[in-house]
């Protein structure tokens, strides 16, 4: 009589320990981290977040040292406003009173050279008579003056042709400086904005890798993020369940904590297949061929999950 009962309370005891069979698909919860660095080394001089804060986009994480890197910003606007200030000078041209001291100086040269020649024309006709030399006089006079008129004309056409290529070739000249000029605060700017590193999106502050007054490598990360877009979850089905899943499919979420279900959707099916992990736990998987899924929760939901955290799928 004592061997059936011993048998029966393990039968019982094994149904206890078996439970109610479980519905749905287990998996955990995944992060996919952002580490944020500066491709400019420096001295920590501001730690702007800690671990554990929530952060919005483009808050500024940390500061680096950028003592340098202002003065050459400084010293790049300065340089950009001299090579400007002397472009739009070269685009004025002449002002009016330079102008008027050309005209002088043209006049008064003139006046020096018609003094001149008529000195040379009266040493060389005192031996002729007056009449003579009255008449050459009014005669060579009209011709030089016809002469001069032409070689006048002609000489301030070239002049003014040689001067307007001269004042192009100036302006462009003045023009590529200015380029350059830009360009080089355009770098400055870069370099100084690298020194504030900010969050290109909102996340978590999973941890800071620095602290203040600690040097920073060019590249050294120095804060790891954890967006809500970033988080995701990581199942496995069988063969006969993983060829009627498809990207969008909708899923449901359950783990310890959470409250409610989480929606969530399926992102991406393995194409190939792989053994059942050991994290899963499964007496109806273990040992058979799985298929690999993850799924993502929508980021006003994401921040229910927290990474390496088990929960149970169900599909919809």
């Amino acid at each position: 009589m004592r061997r059936p009962l011993l048998l029966a309370l393990f039968a019982i005891a094994l149904c206890g320990c078996s439970g109610e069979k479980s519905s749905g698909y287990q998996g955990y919860v995944e992060g996919e981290y952002v580490y944020v660095a500066s491709p400019v080394g420096g001295r920590l001089e501001r730690l702007l977040v800690q671990r554990g804060q929530t952060v919005d986009a483009k808050v500024s994480l940390f500061n680096l040292e950028a003592e340098q890197e202002s003065a050459a910003k400084q010293q790049a606007d300065e340089q950009l406003k001299a090579t400007e200030a002397q472009l739009a000078d070269l685009k004025l041209g002449r002002r009016a009173p330079e102008l008027e001291v050309a005209r002088a100086q043209l006049a008064q040269a003139r006046r020096r050279r018609a003094a001149g020649r008529d000195a040379a024309q009266a040493r060389r006709g005192a031996a002729r008579s007056r009449r003579h030399r009255a008449a050459r006089r009014s005669t060579t006079r009209a011709q030089t003056s016809r002469s001069r008129r032409r070689g006048c004309a002609s000489s301030r056409a070239s002049s003014r042709s040689r001067g307007c290529r001269r004042a192009r070739d100036q302006i462009r000249a003045q023009d590529a400086q200015v380029a350059a000029a830009r360009a080089a605060v355009s770098q400055t700017s870069w370099r100084l904005d690298q020194k504030r590193p900010a969050a290109t999106q909102g996340g978590l502050v999973v941890d800071t890798l620095y602290r203040e007054g600690e040097w920073v490598p060019a590249g050294s990360p120095v804060v790891r993020m954890l967006p809500p877009r970033n988080i995701k979850v990581r199942f496995f089905v069988p063969e006969t369940v993983a060829g009627s899943l498809k990207p969008g499919r909708n899923v449901l979420l359950r783990c310890d904590g959470c409250g409610t279900d989480v929606p969530a959707a399926v992102s991406y099916v393995a194409d190939a297949p792989e053994f059942t992990p050991p994290i899963i736990y499964s007496n109806e998987t273990r040992a058979k061929l799985v298929f690999m899924v993850e799924a993502r929760p929508t980021p006003e939901n994401a921040t229910k999950l927290r990474p390496g955290q088990p929960v149970n799928v169900s599909l919809q």
